[in-house]
């Protein structure tokens, strides 16, 4: 796959896809503006155009995600629910033709965020 962001997320403390976690994708040059935000699916990723590329450009991004809403949500207990909450990942685009994949995993403790394959 050429070009495009994809994100992808996975609870690794339960072994399941993310579904439902609220992601939003922002470009911040010239100025910051929301390219994609909502819900990965039962898949664990976002299906969104900016995936095949639509709206990306070059310079720094930032996806957002809604951690701690997805912990409570997903019937996490209250005191694993308040330690993470929305959390930033900034990144810089430097070629079009490249695609850029974003797996996240976390735990009610943790994340580990990355560029993938």
């Amino acid at each position: 796959m050429a070009g495009g962001i994809s994100i992808h997320g996975v609870d690794v403390a339960r072994g399941v896809a993310a579904e439902g976690l609220y992601v939003e994708l922002h470009a911040l040059a010239p100025e910051r503006r929301l390219l994609a935000a909502g819900r990965l699916g039962a898949n664990g990723q976002l299906d969104h155009p900016t995936v095949r590329g639509a709206g990306i450009a070059l310079g720094p991004h930032e996806a957002l995600f809604h951690i701690g809403d997805w912990l409570r949500d997903a019937g996490y207990p209250e005191d694993q629910t308040r330690f993470l909450d929305i959390l930033p990942f900034r990144f810089v685009v430097t070629d079009l033709d490249r695609h850029l994949h974003l797996p996240l995993k976390f735990t009610p403790y943790g994340v580990s965020l990355f560029l993938g394959v």
